[in-house]
């Protein structure tokens, strides 16, 4: 399998979901995982698994925003519409091959760090439950 290709367009928070607000420190769009950059003001930026600095997700983006921006995310949520096509019951976690993306943790290389970002409850909606490790997947 690969990354998930997410439509941003499609991307929408459950009504129970937990929120917060940040700065952009980079372009981010609607369904992109996010870190904060400690070195540049806490900053939101794209995650990515292959370091440790950037594995620490925050919470995945609900909109578009531009570097300066305020950036809405979403880091608990029971029924996160993703965005994209996901399969029943697979654990999904950050992807080392494109910041910000998520993909099956099975994609998952002994040396990408392992952080949990949800499970699938149907083809388009997640439980979204991110829990970072800052571990090597085995």
């Amino acid at each position: 399998m690969a990354d998930i290709a997410v439509t941003a367009a499609n991307v929408v928070k459950g009504a129970n979901a937990k929120t917060k607000h940040g700065i952009a420190g980079a372009t981010i769009t609607a369904g992109q995982l996010v870190y904060e950059d400690p070195a540049d003001s806490r900053k939101l930026k794209p995650a990515k698994a292959d370091a440790a600095a950037t594995d620490a997700v925050e919470g995945i983006a609900l909109h578009a925003a531009l570097s300066g921006q305020p950036l809405e995310i979403d880091y608990d949520d029971d029924a996160f519409v993703c965005g994209g096509t996901i399969a029943v019951g697979t654990a999904y976690v950050l992807s080392a091959a494109v910041a910000g993306s998520f993909a099956p943790e099975a994609d998952l290389a002994i040396t990408n760090l392992c952080t949990l970002i949800g499970f699938a409850k149907s083809t388009t909606v997640m439980m979204l439950a991110i829990k970072v490790t800052s571990a090597a997947h085995a």
